[in-house]
């Protein structure tokens, strides 16, 4: 059993309105993989957490696209108040990215398809489609080839 496992079954139970069972759900994941992963949350077709999701951070609102690797220690959260008028405004992450350890991807902000996002990066701005980005803050290096997959099978 591994998080995106538990997460799937607590969104299906979230989606459907069944109460209680999706907080138990997110209360075990915390406690088996240290992660705060919210059943409320929308985490794509095909995306997987690397090494059992230890120590991940999603906001409840949090929107991840299909086929994505999602590396452990990573946040992916809103930006209240400091840096956004609007509270509770969060990430959407596209297709296909691969978001290494540590990489914290704050605000309300846009990941495009097929990027590659390097380990311990803060993203707080729009990364456009097939971009490599690292660094703190984060900055444009590159382009993923195009046949870049973020899950090899």
């Amino acid at each position: 059993m591994n998080a995106v496992t538990l997460y799937r079954i607590g969104h299906w139970f979230y989606q459907r309105k069944i109460p209680v069972i999706p907080m138990l759900i997110r209360n075990f994941i915390f406690l088996i993989f240290n992660s705060y992963i919210p059943v409320s949350a929308s985490i794509g077709k095909g995306s997987i957490f690397a090494y059992g999701a230890i120590g991940v951070v999603l906001h409840a609102n949090s929107k991840i696209g299909s086929g994505c690797v999602l590396g452990q220690g990573i946040t992916i959260g809103a930006a209240e108040g400091f840096a956004s008028s609007e509270i509770n405004k969060c990430p959407v992450i596209g297709d296909n990215c691969y978001i290494s350890a540590g990489a914290r991807i704050i605000g309300d902000i846009k990941i495009g398809n097929n990027c590659q996002i390097g380990a311990s990066a803060v993203v707080l701005k729009d990364v456009p489609d097939n971009s490599v980005v690292v660094g703190i803050p984060a900055r444009i290096v590159g382009q993923t080839p195009n046949d870049f997959k973020a899950i090899r099978t």
